[in-house]
């Protein structure tokens, strides 16, 4: 039996497009911004090339920054997608932490394996199922109640108790509930489904979806840039492979030689300065989260 598409629920998503039609399951709706993450890296030579409005931005600041229209650049219309692609899925993959979008579906009774859009799964973070989103909520009179008030009191019963030891503490509270009590937990199965257990008991059950995709309606001008510089690397190493079959070219002047080796050179520093830049200053430090 198929796994199900699930409804969303009264929440929402995040990245569905509300100025679009869109009907009540996950998969029905339309993402935000112009990036189609499904046809990323898919391309094919007998594909018709037809390039978004964001993607005409990338393109022209390539074929600008290589010469054109002064200078003929030996560019197709395929080549430079493929150099978009690879650079947008750079920067996707990567992508910072104000790209955090939700959404949220209603679960079945007896149901624990859900089908859901590969935009969501790329980058799924987490999944908040049968337990609060924002934090784990402490009733009076139980332990963790008590360390948490007692830290924040500051009266001395605690006096080397540092925060890094009260995150611990809370942590394995945390592992104790999972193993011990109802909270639920998830699993990605062959990148397409989402597993959630226990089987819920409830019909509806919602379930809470935190990963990150890009609008590029809203893409800080910075990242825009760097998918822009990404991409002119990818296009200066094809242009230089094909420039590279012939060093010189025969004419009555001489001769002319060309730059293809120039050109890779250039492409192979500037991949590995800007990867450095997307690791180093774009993408979000390791983060110590608990829920």
């Amino acid at each position: 039996m198929p796994a199900p598409k699930p409804k969303v629920s009264a929440f929402g998503n995040s990245f569905a497009d509300l100025d679009k039609p869109f009907g009540q399951r996950l998969e029905e709706q339309t993402p935000k911004g112009q990036i189609d993450s499904s046809k990323l890296n898919t391309g094919t030579l007998a594909d018709l090339v037809e390039f978004s409005d964001f993607e005409e931005i990338i393109q022209s600041y390539v074929l600008a920054q290589l010469g054109h229209p002064i200078v003929r650049v030996e560019l197709t219309s395929f080549q430079l997608k493929t150099c978009i692609d690879e650079a947008t899925t750079k920067m996707s993959y990567h992508a910072p932490l104000w790209t955090k979008q939700f959404a949220t579906f209603d679960a079945s009774a007896g149901t624990n394996l859900y089908e859901l859009p590969q935009y969501i799964l790329d980058n799924l973070e987490y999944v908040v199922y049968k337990k609060s989103l924002l934090a784990v909520q402490h009733q009076a009179g139980t332990l963790e109640h008590d360390f948490f008030i007692k830290y924040f009191q500051d009266n001395f019963l605690f006096g080397e108790f540092a925060v890094g030891d009260f995150y611990l503490l809370q942590q394995n509270l945390e592992m104790i509930r999972k193993v011990l009590g109802m909270d639920g937990s998830w699993d990605v199965i062959n990148g397409k489904f989402l597993q959630i257990y226990p089987s819920p008991v409830l019909t509806p059950d919602p379930v809470i979806l935190e990963y990150r995709a890009i609008d590029s309606n809203t893409i800080h001008p910075a990242y825009r840039n760097w998918i822009q510089r990404f991409a002119l690397a990818c296009a200066k190493s094809v242009l230089g492979q094909i420039r590279g079959k012939y060093a010189n070219l025969p004419s009555p002047g001489g001769g002319a030689s060309l730059n293809g080796q120039q050109l890779i050179e250039e492409a192979t520093r500037e991949k590995d300065a800007l990867i450095e830049e997307l690791i180093s200053e774009i993408e979000e430090l390791p983060a110590f989260t608990m829920f």
